[in-house]
């Protein structure tokens, strides 16, 4: 049993039925209604700052596995996409900045990415619209229509003789060999249970204390003619990420994204979003909205994405999440070593993705941060129903 209908589940399940696995996918909601469904679906090597990020904590060994690993699962995705004729453009991505700040921040993601073998160019003039200082360009990259990806993947589990169920919501995982799962439309039982969620739904792991939750906005909107030609993501905070797409008739989208925070420490969501719309508008000439949404992703403490056992030594209940908003990659990458798991056939680079190692000591004063900021806000909001005055009408 697969849970979750997101681009780990369902590339996991489809590599499970290829290897003939009987699999059933239980999605709460619908196919794609959540991280993925809205992701701006770059599926690049370059990932804003992430390889800096992992380099402050791990060796050039472990970082160039976290790149093999993602490259690998581009790969696949190309190919994946090929099969099954779902639209996939070329890009350059680019990690540019507007600040010294920033420009420092790209320059470092420049020579990690160069020691970790990307073919990565500084370069200093940038088809945007507003000043900028300057971008790690990496060229032959790829995106994509998430949505249209996921049903592709969902047919392949389908005609391989999987079962993809939605709106079956799982609300327990019990037992083993085999292990009961219970949804809201009945029960299932499996030798091996894969919750592909982000985040594990299960209470097992203390994985809350190694995840920070982030919530990102997005924006759609039309255009006369395409407003961007490459990928952007910028360096400099708050974030500001920028792609193009068409219509189903063919018609230019200009995809913005960014104004990221912790997820429930933000007074006012929409205030974020109408930030982003009045930076566009500033910026870009775009003749109407056409679409508005968040997602939700996890960033790992340790700054690597997790794949196997959800506790020691359970083989039976396997996870995946983590992916620090690279799920296009980190995810399909998840889904292989799941699947080589059961397979008794890991990759090479798996430890990567091990979430019971090593790696995760250099990750240990970020979790005693984020545990300290999720209690400073738990308190904040039993304290704050004490201290208000008997006048005072709650919000």
């Amino acid at each position: 049993v697969v849970v979750g209908a997101g681009i780990t589940g369902l590339s996991t399940a489809a590599l499970l039925t290829r290897a003939g696995r009987s699999v059933l996918v239980l999605e709460a909601r619908r196919v794609g209604d959540g991280t993925t469904g809205g992701s701006t679906a770059k599926v690049s090597l370059l990932q804003g700052t992430q390889l800096t990020q992992i380099a402050r904590r791990h060796s050039l060994g472990v970082l160039r596995d976290y790149v093999t690993a993602n490259l690998e699962a581009q790969a696949w995705v190309a190919q994946v996409c090929q099969e099954h004729e779902v639209e996939l453009q070329r890009r350059t991505a680019l990690t540019y900045a507007t600040t010294a700040q920033g420009e420092h921040a790209a320059r470092r993601e420049l020579q990690h990415a160069e020691a970790a073998g990307l073919p990565v160019v500084w370069q200093s003039t940038l088809a945007l619209p507003y000043p900028t200082r300057g971008a790690v360009a990496l060229p032959d990259q790829l995106q994509t229509d998430p949505i249209a990806l996921l049903h592709a993947l969902r047919s392949e589990v389908e005609a391989h003789g999987g079962t993809v169920a939605e709106h079956a919501r799982v609300t327990a995982v019990r037992g083993r060999g085999p292990v009961e799962v219970t949804t809201e439309r009945g029960a299932a039982r499996a030798g091996t249970v894969v919750v592909a969620t982000n985040s594990p739904i299960l209470d097992r792991g203390a994985h809350f204390a190694r995840l920070a939750p982030q919530r990102s906005y997005g924006l759609a909107f039309a255009t006369t003619t395409p407003a961007v030609e490459e990928m952007y993501l910028s360096s400099d905070a708050p974030s500001r990420s920028l792609r193009d797409a068409v219509t189903d008739d063919g018609s230019p989208l200009l995809l913005v994204g960014g104004e990221g925070h912790p997820v429930g420490r933000e007074r006012s969501p929409q205030e974020r979003l109408d930030t982003l719309r009045s930076w566009t508008h500033e910026h870009f000439d775009v003749t109407a909205e056409v679409a508005a949404w968040s997602a939700q992703d996890y960033v790992p403490h340790h700054a690597l994405p997790f794949a196997g056992p959800v506790l020691p030594g359970r083989e039976d209940v396997l996870f995946a999440g983590g992916y620090s908003k690279w799920g296009m990659t980190n995810g399909v990458a998840a889904a292989h070593v799941l699947a080589g798991r059961l397979a008794g056939d890991l990759p090479p680079w798996s430890d990567v993705f091990a979430p019971w190692s090593g790696h995760e000591v250099s990750g240990l004063p970020t979790a005693a941060k984020i545990n300290a900021e999720v209690g400073l806000a738990m308190t904040t909001g039993w304290l704050r129903p004490l201290t208000r005055s008997a006048e005072e009408t709650p919000a």
